[in-house]
């Protein structure tokens, strides 16, 4: 990228300047700034007469790497150069300024107008931030219309950022290497950290797995030495090789199967399977996982992963730039510039988008993670040691071991609890619920207590019936119970009035248990109405014609209200005397 034609940036004071030219600059070339070096008048007098004419540096030195750096677009795609195209112009532009015919002349680095120091990143931006009109951005390596703004800046930070984490340096590059390897014929990968290495996918029939311990396996290339006199593809041995000398210790393939894994796991690397949709992204569930395997072959195991699909470039670029993203807090912009700058054309069309969503759930991945690792490293967990319970057998409490089967120790803890809610019975932690006053019988309507059972049949069977026997009793008797009738008497309730549910009770036996109290003290002059005739107990508004009789009902159990809203429409339920 580079300025309008014809506009001048001073990069460096009086020493770089960028420029664009529509055709080859000259010494003829206008050149805007003034060639000899700004004094002031005070100075120059004290310094030379003033008859002695001034010293002017010499022209200005123009290069380019149009020509001899070439970005080799996939599609319609163009830049950023790689860091191969860098590190050819670093000694480039090392050898002009390094010159002494050019120690007092002008540098002007200068591209065409077509699409083609150390310094922190926003001072490195400064004297282009302006420029008018403003550069276009880089563009993906997909077929769609690109809809993705990654920019100069975007370029500029993230690989600052991978250079401040360690991940990226000119120090140890390997200009040979990194132009070998790139190539398609020769194997088509890229280290883009230390640690990631991201290439295409090779092909070699077979393609299914080689059982261990067979006499196939036994002839797969296992040593360096094998795999160089072996019969594979070149850029299939150039893989292998290049892997067993650079510590790799797993490969994770993306794509549909194109190679037997056999090759790979025969040299002692790891090989696993990730497949998903070409042009897709990956799930969340399937980056956790990544995440978790890479960073444990990288902080533990302290060796390299190889990652590829297809091409090696969109879905090989989401989980390589999810992990930077997530262990080293890029954003997403960056990530992808960076990657894009150590090989060109990773991450492809709504790819890009993906990794812009979910950045933020990988940095707080990374912050969970962290903090759980601290946790862990401050609390140790130590087993417990086992202690057997003491021999106290005078005690009256039983063994944790048979709580749930002490029934005395539980009965006087359950005579405390409040009365059930509506609706809300209290679950029973006995094996035999059948005991419990919130179980259920088969039928679905709620069990008697014991306790209530023999005190409402001691007169009649005085202990003849055994627990069983009871419970059917009961049954039978519900299910023979007439319905319940409208007692004419009764008035109609209020719309906002708060009522009991009308039943039936039948031998003494109510039609629902749940809210059972027993010998209430009376509450409605309801209550207190002789048995000897049909009784009402729903709640009604008070009346001078209700008549207050006899107590008899008080020695049986009344229900109490349950809090469920009535119907104006419902006629009032009765309870009918035990024949």
């Amino acid at each position: 990228m580079s300025p309008v034609s014809g506009q001048m940036i001073e990069y460096i004071q009086d020493r770089l300047y960028l420029a664009s030219y529509d055709s080859t600059p000259s010494s003829k070339t206008h050149f805007p700034y003034p060639l000899e070096a700004p004094k002031s008048p005070s100075k120059r007098a004290r310094a030379q007469p003033p008859t002695t004419p001034t010293t002017k540096r010499r022209s200005p030195v123009y290069f380019t790497v149009d020509d001899t750096l070439l970005y080799n677009a996939f599609h319609a795609d163009f830049g950023p150069l790689h860091i191969g195209h860098l590190y050819r112009f670093a000694v480039l532009f090392h050898e002009i300024l390094g010159d002494p015919n050019n120690s007092d002349r002008p540098v002007v680095f200068y591209s065409k107008t077509d699409p083609g120091a150390s310094w922190p990143p926003h001072l490195a931006l400064a004297p282009i931030a302006q420029a008018d009109p403003p550069y276009m951005p880089f563009r993906d390596a997909g077929y769609s219309q690109a809809d993705f703004i990654l920019n100069i800046q975007d370029v500029v930070y993230g690989v600052w950022k991978a250079k401040e984490e360690g991940l990226c340096g000119l120090r140890d590059f390997n200009l040979e290497e990194y132009e070998k390897f790139e190539r398609v014929d020769m194997g088509d990968f890229n280290w883009i950290t230390p640690s990631f290495l991201a290439f295409a996918s090779p092909q070699q029939q077979p393609v299914a797995p080689i059982p261990v311990n067979t006499p196939e396996y036994d002839a797969l290339p296992s040593t360096l030495s094998e795999v160089c006199s072996s019969k594979l593809p070149l850029p299939f041995k150039n893989v292998l090789a290049h892997f067993s000398s650079r510590n790799v210790g797993l490969v994770v393939r993306l794509n549909s199967e194109l190679y037997c894994p056999s090759y790979f796991t025969a040299m002692g690397i790891h090989h696993i399977d990730m497949i998903f949709e070409d042009g897709t992204c990956p799930p969340l569930q399937l980056v956790r996982k990544f995440i978790k395997l890479a960073h444990d072959m990288i902080t533990v195991k302290n060796k390299g992963i190889a990652v590829h699909c297809k091409a090696g470039l969109g879905r090989t670029g989401c989980l390589i730039g999810a992990y930077l993203i997530y262990r080293y807090g890029f954003t997403a912009n960056e990530v992808i510039a960076f990657m894009r700058f150590m090989r060109p054309g990773m991450v492809v069309g709504p790819q890009q988008h993906w990794l812009h969503l979910n950045q933020g759930s990988f940095r707080e991945w990374w912050f969970e993670d962290s903090m759980r690792e601290k946790l862990a490293q401050s609390n140790p967990v130590t087993p417990a040691p086992t202690v057997s319970p003491p021999n106290n057998s005078h005690s009256k409490r039983a063994a944790l071991g048979e709580i749930d089967h002490n029934e005395t120790a539980s009965a006087q803890y359950e005579e405390n609890l409040p009365a059930p809610t509506p609706g809300q019975p209290r679950k029973s932690h006995r094996k035999d619920s059948r005991h419990h006053p919130y179980s259920r019988t088969a039928s679905g309507s709620l069990a008697v207590e014991h306790e209530q059972y023999s005190r409402r049949s001691r007169h009649s069977n005085e202990g003849s019936e055994s627990e069983e026997e009871i419970q059917l009793r009961m049954l039978a008797k519900q299910r023979s119970s007439k319905s319940p009738v409208a007692s004419p008497g009764a008035r109609s309730i209020s719309y906002s009035a708060t009522v009991t549910a009308s039943y039936t009770v039948a031998d003494g036996i109510h039609e629902d248990q749940e809210n059972w109290v027993e010998n209430p003290s009376p509450k409605t002059p309801a209550a207190r109405k002789s048995t000897a005739a049909p009784i009402s107990v729903s709640k009604q508004r008070a009346s001078p014609r209700r008549t207050t009789e006899g107590n008899r009902s008080e020695s049986r159990g009344v229900r109490k209200p349950s809090g469920r809203i009535g119907s104006t429409s419902s006629p009032a339920r009765t309870v009918r005397p035990v024949q």
